[in-house]
């Protein structure tokens, strides 16, 4: 049975001061069986959430992310940050967001390097792929994010077993849908997770038994009022959550209703 995973990137917002609050109110707040949390504060707030959460009893199941990882393991990179030295601090991260894809210009090569440091630490990745809406209209969609797969995986081609064992999980991420008022139905999210499943399984040999159990998150200015369309969809696992992160009454109608999913799938038996 896949999991449902519910992940909050906090993106450039909080500090130091008040991440660590936010994050053991909305631990306290999402405790739902069956439901795994993933808060993803900014760089220099990991090491408060990460804190603040082994402080208290709720925080014992919440995961910690970073948003970013460089493709390098050390070296002259002013301002970045490595995967070695995320070791300690977190447990999963984001790589290639649609942010990151538009305002650092990363590639799918590059993305598909972060995430080979990223396993090579042990961190758990939510590899992130979507379409524009340009590519949307013009019927490209399901082909666009392939390729991001491809790109992204090619490296992994002779031994997709580490993937499966690091527990990668996919977040796809309809750009045109982001921050624009534009609305993704939840009929066509699940239509895009099957399409990444098959797309990863079609990558050669070995990448169908991952395939198989891949979660697959959806990513498109996820809110409470919106989470049920999505969640409710059997080929959805869950959600990467933006702006409705740092609002708790948001984050705990979220993964109530994702809830409502790993009750369904326990008492139904299926993946």
């Amino acid at each position: 049975m896949r999991p449902v995973i519910i992940a909050a990137n906090w993106k450039m917002h909080t500090t130091p001061a008040d991440a660590g609050e936010l994050a053991t109110t909305l631990a306290a707040r999402t405790a739902i069986e069956g439901v795994e949390r993933v808060i993803c504060p900014p760089f220099v707030c990991l090491a408060a959430v990460r804190d603040a959460l082994a402080a208290t009893p709720a925080g014992a199941g919440v995961g910690v992310g970073a948003q970013n990882v460089h493709h390098e393991l050390s070296g002259a990179y002013t301002g970045e940050i490595g995967a070695p030295m995320l070791v300690g601090l977190a447990t999963w991260v984001i790589v290639g967001h649609s942010e990151r894809r538009r305002d650092a210009g990363e590639t799918d090569e590059l993305i598909g390097r972060k995430l080979g440091r990223a396993l090579e630490a042990g961190l758990r990745p939510i590899l992130c792929v979507g379409e524009q809406l340009a590519e949307r209209e013009a019927g490209r969609a399901e082909a666009v994010v392939a390729s991001q797969l491809r790109g992204s995986l090619a490296g992994f081609g002779g031994e997709p077993g580490a993937l499966a064992e690091a527990g990668l999980v996919i977040a796809y991420e309809p750009v045109w849908a982001i921050g624009t008022g534009r609305t993704a139905r939840g009929v066509d999210a699940a239509a895009m997770a099957e399409a990444i499943r098959s797309a990863t399984g079609e990558l050669g040999q070995g990448f169908a038994a991952l395939a198989d159990d891949l979660p697959v998150l959806y990513g498109g200015s996820v809110t409470a009022a919106s989470a049920g369309e999505f969640l409710a969809e059997p080929a959805i696992d869950g959600a990467l959550v933006g702006g409705a992160s740092l609002k708790v009454e948001e984050m705990a109608g979220i993964v109530a209703r994702a809830g409502l999913t790993a009750a369904g799938r326990r008492a139904a038996g299926v993946a």
